[in-house]
């Protein structure tokens, strides 16, 4: 083939390339825009890890949202590079995650791979913009969410604005202390699931020392919410209103299928 005829083909393909993706039925023009926090990377002090998000709880809804043409946004509380726990990486020599082949492909296409070189920070972001929120997990958000005044804000603006909130695993961690404007605790008299004492046992054991410096569903009960679990590292999703929270990072699609459902567009 030519090179002309090579660069002929080259640009009909690419072309008509939205043409034949799979064909998704929408009632708007204007595609929902979603929310995606992941943590900074900091060090565990529990263990002295570096310690990141986890990879398949910002890729495997990021996969959902994306087949019906949703827009997402991936930004940090801080801003900047953002990195997977090692665990959670595909590539990585244990195998720990060696099956997650949706990150295994997100990790392989540089124009994903490049959105986490520099996420806007969470202060920088117009919310007024976004759709819904969804609060990744891994190990990192156990040192950072709770703490973080901007992501409190955030979740407070979606909430009371009637918009999609959801947060998964580790990342619920960030809903424990947030207040809403009358100064109750949002997630108080919620139904609500997040990474459950018995995962968190099955971890402790796995490392043979505790690695978080609190548990989530200790901490939820606390704060007087209604906490449910669907078992040790199965897949579970609780809607509760516009409330959303998935259980561990096995949890990702179906919190995406509950976001989504919840929008309704």
């Amino acid at each position: 083939m030519s090179n002309v005829l090579a660069g002929k083909v080259a640009l009909a393909t690419v072309q008509s390339a939205d043409q034949h993706r799979e064909v998704v039925d929408v009632t708007t023009t204007k595609r929902p825009h979603v929310l995606m926090v992941v943590a900074n990377p900091t060090t565990a002090t529990t263990t002295g890890w570096p310690v990141g998000f986890w990879a398949s709880e910002l890729t495997h809804p990021y996969y959902e949202f994306t087949r019906v043409r949703y827009d997402v946004t991936i930004a940090s509380p801080k801003g900047g590079k953002v990195e997977f726990d090692t665990l959670s990486d595909p590539r990585d020599p244990s195998k720990w995650s060696s099956e997650d082949l949706i990150s295994m492909g997100f990790v392989n296409t540089p124009e994903l791979v490049a959105l986490l070189e520099d996420t806007p920070t969470l202060a920088d972001l117009d919310l007024d913009l976004f759709d819904a929120i969804v609060v990744c997990g891994g190990l990192a958000p156990m040192w950072q969410f709770r703490d973080s005044e901007d992501l409190k804000t955030t979740l407070v603006a979606f909430y009371e604005a009637e918009k999609p909130t959801a947060a998964l695993c580790h990342g619920v961690s960030g809903l424990i202390d947030v207040q809403l404007s009358d100064g109750s605790y949002l997630v108080e008299g919620k139904t609500v699931t997040g990474f459950a004492n018995v995962e968190e046992d099955f971890s402790d054991a796995a490392v043979g020392q505790k690695v978080v410096p609190f548990r989530i569903e200790d901490e939820l009960r606390e704060r007087g919410a209604n906490y449910v679990q669907g078992g040790r590292f199965k897949s579970f999703v609780v809607r509760d209103g516009r409330l959303i929270t998935g259980q561990q990072h096995y949890s990702g699609a179906k919190i995406a299928e509950a976001v989504i459902a919840a929008i309704g567009v």
